[in-house]
């Protein structure tokens, strides 16, 4: 293609929004996003570095951090009303980490709808942790622009309602893997072994883990990564075992 010819980076984002139905994306999500918004919350500096430098979905991110923050931090308030600060914002950490925020993107199945540069298509940028995770926050910042807070407020209590209600702190639950592998020390057991598998495809895999102590299998557990799988089979573990809180 001549220089001449080349698209500009409005008609390059243009066409590769264009070339993805995005319906799923909004009926997953409960809400109608207009396509300006939408196209800019889901573009990654990759794509618009490679195209002239091109508006990015980093301002709709921080937007979206914010009203998650927010969001998560008063509903937990409201469930735990004895609970401490310091244990609320540990429970809320593990709400909004990056980890549950990217787990998010995969049940969404958001990956596909991503609009990156070629370095990051090349690198698996569609399943990459961080990518997904600021991009969720991106489409919260839109549907709070559009929208405003209460249904910004719907959709993330939608979407985080798993993780609301198993949100948890260092005093409330424990690092279930440390407090097995400390139950086995203590106890002269061979240390936990874990073996993980993962099904379903790349972009909405289950991973299944199984522990054992020496040839005895003690805890099973499921999670849509790898860490929360092996969280739960220590945890059924430690419970087997009577170790732990």
């Amino acid at each position: 293609m001549s220089k001449k010819n080349r698209p500009t980076g409005e008609e390059a984002l243009a066409e590769a929004y264009a070339i993805i139905d995005h319906a799923p994306l909004r009926e997953r999500l409960g809400v109608d996003i207009d396509d300006g918004l939408l196209a800019r919350a889901l573009t990654h500096r990759s794509f618009a570095n490679e195209h002239g430098g091109l508006p990015n979905n980093e301002r709709l991110e921080f937007l979206g951090d914010a009203v998650l923050g927010l969001t998560v931090a008063a509903e937990l308030l409201e469930r735990h009303p004895d609970a401490t600060e310091s244990t609320i914002s540990k429970m809320r950490a593990s709400v909004v980490s990056g980890y549950a925020c990217a787990d998010i993107g995969r049940r969404i199945e958001l990956g596909q709808h991503l609009l990156l540069g070629r370095g990051e298509l090349a690198s698996g940028g569609r399943d990459k942790e961080s990518i997904l995770a600021d991009t969720v926050e991106a489409l919260l910042g839109a549907v709070y622009r559009q929208h405003g807070f209460a249904t910004t407020r719907r959709v993330i209590l939608d979407l985080f309602a798993p993780l609301i209600d198993q949100a948890t702190s260092k005093s409330r639950r424990e690092d279930w893997k440390t407090v097995l592998q400390e139950h086995a020390a203590a106890h002269g057991k061979d240390l936990p072994a874990y073996d993980t598998t993962a099904t379903g495809p790349a972009h909405d895999q289950t991973f299944t883990a199984v522990v054992r102590l020496g040839e005895e299998e003690l805890g099973r557990g499921e999670g849509h990564n790898k860490k929360l799988a092996e969280q739960a089979a220590a945890r059924e573990a430690c419970r087997a075992l009577g170790a732990g809180a």
